[in-house]
Formats: structure tokens, C-alpha cells, sequence
């Protein structure tokens, strides 16, 4: 069901209201970025707020390269109850000895960053500078994969959990929540200390089926995943049980406990994310791990592929005009983007944004053909690796060299983060629906490895200059370039 159907028109047009007369003072964009976890959402923010603070070399992006950008900085957000999005602290791990990644996004966050800018209108330059809000939104992607669950009933959801589950993959990671779910009775009694036995269970099930040596996506329920503030309440200290009958139940038993907890997640949880922050989204970046799916096989490449297409149809696209701006907000410009592209040479980036496209491809024509301004890139924010060449038998290999995060594995060497490394990480397939199926480079399957994040580079006015990066630039181009034109 589109996720409208679960908004209050009436009351988001009474708040769209004040949010377009406040824009017409100052115009703010509210970027939404998203992606499931792992992907590098805070990373990407990390950088695109540090390469406009900076003045970071961005050739693609428009407003940068004219020499337009005539400075940014941060500002108090305007939402009282959302979480700021701690950037000074994520820049700090990012500068420490040896450099460190940023804690992932494990909640909605918030960071409003203001833009002063030249026009290139001639009469908007006679009113001297301009400025822009940019309010960016870090939610988990996996909170997306909620929608679904407000069009099926406890027992349709349970039903789908535990077929689910019996996939081969799947079983070692959910053989514990099997034998408790077996040996539970849903017309037994309504048990505290079973329900959350069950639930605790459950949740560890789902947190092994993404762990690395899986590399599944994510099942909903996103908040046990992804709890936030709610971790430990009522309303996340439920689980799919399983029966084979279709009559109901009693009011004081296990599976009304269970169905009454699900419906409260439904009523208190789900629906006020939509309606408090996701409905009000301009511009959306989706971040996308394609490399680590990969790593994963075919199971893991199809998980991802449905978890895609129940994230993109969440969004309300399409090009914008004042009524919608009051009563249907659309997002009108969405960048998908295939992150950690330094696992790879260049010369297989085109690929990955070619595998990308197709795991995405029915709900990005969709948006496509609603208005939305939609753009496919291989990207990484913060470049982690330099590109070289090495010889093997002959043969000029095309490499990457950074450092390998410890406990990275190449054949059988092990590394500790402390030495730097040439890696020939392997081609992809130049057929994208190969990658589906799984495929081989040489007599090795093809494994995509981290890497630290550089060091940092000093400034002599102090700081430290903007990472390099791919690509940053052309997803700042598509989501803000137009509003600074």
C-alpha cells in the first residue's frame, strides 16, 4: 500500500504550510540518506558536510567548480526532538592515530548546514548573496523495510518469518529461535519471560543472518535491528510464532500477547516515522553495499535485490508543484549509489553501477516515469585505497593498495591494519545478471576486502583537508545543484 495512505493529509498540510513560508525566506532542501547498515551513511555525510565546511575540490560538482560556493557552515537544526548528527565526533575518529571509521547509524539523526552561494541568475546576483538549509536526514534503511508489515496481519507476518527461516542459508543463524519457536505453545499462556526469551531469540537470529560471513540483508522488523531509543520496551519484545491453524486464539494467551505487541509496533512505531520525517523528504541518497553482497553469492545478491525494491517503492516520486508541496510532498531527485567503490579498479566501476541498475531496475523505472530526476553511481565517499599496476607472470595487473582493516584475509595471509598492501581484487562480470548467480575470476572466487581510512592530511591553518574521494561530487551535482543555480 503507498505509503501516503498512512499520512494525515490534512495535518501534513498544515505543517508543509509553515515549512514552504519559512523556505520562502530562506529555501531549505531536506536531504534524506539512507542505506542498510554498513553501507557508509555516516561516512558520506562526514564527507559531504567536511568538503563544503573546507572548500574541498569538486570539479562535477557546479556551484564548487564556478567558484560560486562563497562559504557553508553549520547551524542549530530546526527539529527539537531529533538527535543531531554528531559530526564533530565522527570527524574526529576519521583524524585519530591510526585513522578509524565512524560509528554506523543506529538512529535518525539530524544536521542542518547553511550554504551562502552566487547566483547565476543576473537579477538574484543584485541582491547580493544567496543562501540555502540544507536539513540532511541519516536514518537506517533497515526502518524502511518496516512498510510492509502495515498491510499484513500478526499471523501473515509470522507465517512469512518462519518459511523465511528454513532457507539453508539461514539456519545457522536461526537454529536457537527454531527450537524455542518448536517446543512454544501459541495457545499457551501469556508468558512475560517466554515472550522475551522468544523475542531476544528472534532478534539474534536476525543480527546473524547479516553478519559478514552471510552478508544477508535485513527482514523486518527494522527496529530490532535498529532499535534506538526503544530498545528494551514492550513494544520490540515480540516474535513470529508458528501454527498451523487459521482459528483464533484467546485474549490471555501467548499468541494474543505476541498479536497485541505486533499491532502497538504498527500503531506507535512504524507510523510515526513516516509521518514525522520520512513523508517530508525532498532529495534522497540511497547508499548501497553491493561489494559485500557479492562477497555473499547468489543468496545474499537476491536478499538484497527484494530489500531494494521494498525500499525504493516506499518513496512518494515525482516532480513537484505548490499543491503537492502542501498535501503530497515529493521526492523529486534520487541518487542510488554503489559505495566502497575503491574496493575496485575504475576500470570495473561502470559494472558495479550496471549491477546496481539491475537489482534496482522496476522500482527506478517507476520513479523515473512518476518525474524523479533519478542517477546510478559507483561511488565512495572517502577514498580508502590508490590505484597501481603489478606483474604477475608476465601479465600487468591492475591494483589497488591501501590498508587492510585487521583481520582482512588474502589467500592465506592475515592482516593486523599496521602495513599497507597491493591487491588485484578481480574483475566483474561484464553481464550484470551474472552477478546473480555468482561467478568466478581466475581459479579463486572474486572477495572484496576493507581497508582503513587514509591518513589525514594537516591544513597550516589547522584541520586537516578533505579526503579524495569518487564520485562525491556528482551525487552533491544531482541532489543540490539545482538549488544553487
Amino acid at each position: 500500500m503507498p505509503l501516503w495512505n498512512y499520512t494525515d493529509a490534512a495535518g501534513d498540510a498544515v505543517r508543509n504550510l509553515g515549512d514552504y513560508a519559512s523556505g520562502l525566506v530562506t529555501p531549505t532542501i531536506r536531504l534524506g540518506v539512507t542505506g542498510l547498515a554498513r553501507s557508509g551513511k555516516t561516512v558520506f555525510i562526514a564527507a559531504l558536510v567536511h568538503n563544503l565546511i573546507s572548500g574541498g575540490r569538486l570539479p562535477f560538482f557546479d556551484a564548487a567548480a564556478e567558484g560560486r560556493l562563497l562559504r557553508a557552515y553549520l547551524e542549530p537544526q530546526p527539529d527539537e526532538i531529533v538527535p543531531r548528527f554528531e559530526y564533530e565526533k565522527h570527524l574526529a575518529d576519521l583524524a585519530s592515530t591510526p585513522p578509524t571509521w565512524p560509528e554506523s547509524t543506529r538512529r535518525i539523526s539530524q544536521l542542518r548546514l547553511t550554504i551562502e552561494y552566487e547566483s547565476t541568475k543576473f537579477w538574484k546576483r543584485q541582491f547580493g548573496r544567496e543562501r540555502l538549509h540544507i536539513d540532511i536526514v541519516d536514518y537506517p534503511g533497515e526502518w524502511l523495510l518496516d512498510l510492509p508489515l502495515l498491510d499484513l496481519s500478526y499471523a501473515e507476518w509470522s507465517r512469512d518469518a518462519v518459511a523465511h527461516a528454513h532457507d539453508v542459508k539461514r539456519n545457522p543463524a536461526a537454529k536457537d529461535w527454531q527450537l524455542a519457536l518448536s517446543q512454544a505453545d501459541p495457545a499457551g499462556p501469556a508468558d512475560e519471560g517466554q515472550a522475551a526469551t522468544l523475542s531476544e531469540l528472534f532478534k539474534a537470529y536476525l543480527h546473524g543472518a547479516r553478519a559478514d560471513q552471510y552478508a544477508l540483508s535485513t527482514m523486518p522488523p527494522g527496529r530490532f535491528l535498529m532499535p534506538g531509543d526503544l530498545e528494551g520496551s514492550p513494544a520490540l519484545t515480540f516474535a513470529p510464532l508458528d501454527t498451523k491453524t487459521e482459528d483464533g486464539f484467546g485474549r490471555d494467551t501467548l499468541w494474543s500477547l505476541m498479536e497485541r505487541r505486533y499491532e502497538a509496533y504498527k500503531r506507535h512505531v512504524i507510523r510515526p516515522f513516516f509521518r514525522d520525517h520520512f513523508a517530508r523528504l525532498d532529495r534522497q541518497i540511497v547508499l548501497v553495499d553491493v561489494l559485500s553482497a557479492l562477497n555473499g553469492g547468489p543468496t545474499a545478491m537476491t536478499e538484497l535485490e527484494r530489500a531494494m525494491r521494498e525500499i525504493l517503492e516506499c518513496y512518494r516520486t515525482g516532480s513537484n508543484s505548490l499543491w503537492s508541496n502542501l498535501f503530497y510532498p515529493r521526492i523529486d531527485r534520487i541518487v542510488l549509489a554503489a559505495t566502497k567503490a575503491d574496493r575496485l579498479h575504475h576500470e570495473s566501476h561502470d559494472r558495479l553501477e550496471a549491477i546496481l541498475s539491475l537489482l534496482a531496475d522496476d522500482a527506478l523505472k517507476t520513479a523515473q516515469r512518476g518525474g524523479s530526476d533519478v542517477k546510478v553511481l559507483a561511488m565512495a565517499a572517502i577514498r580508502a585505497t590508490r590505484e597501481a599496476e603489478a606483474k604477475k607472470d608476465g601479465e600487468t595487473l591492475p591494483c589497488i593498495v591501501g590498508y587492510p582493516l585487521p583481520g582482512e584475509k588474502v589467500g592465506r595471509r592475515k592482516f593486523d591494519g599496521t602495513e599497507a598492501f597491493a591487491i588485484f581484487p578481480g574483475d566483474l562480470p561484464e553481464d550484470p545478471e551474472m552477478a546473480m548467480t555468482g561467478w568466478k575470476t581466475g581459479d579463486a572466487d572474486v572477495r572484496f576486502i576493507r581497508f582503513r581510512p587514509p591518513d589525514p592530511q594537516p591544513l597550516p591553518s589547522g584541520g586537516f583537508a578533505p579526503f579524495p574521494n569518487i564520485r562525491l561530487d556528482r551525487a552533491m551535482q544531482v541532489l543540490l545543484g539545482d538549488r544553487l543555480a
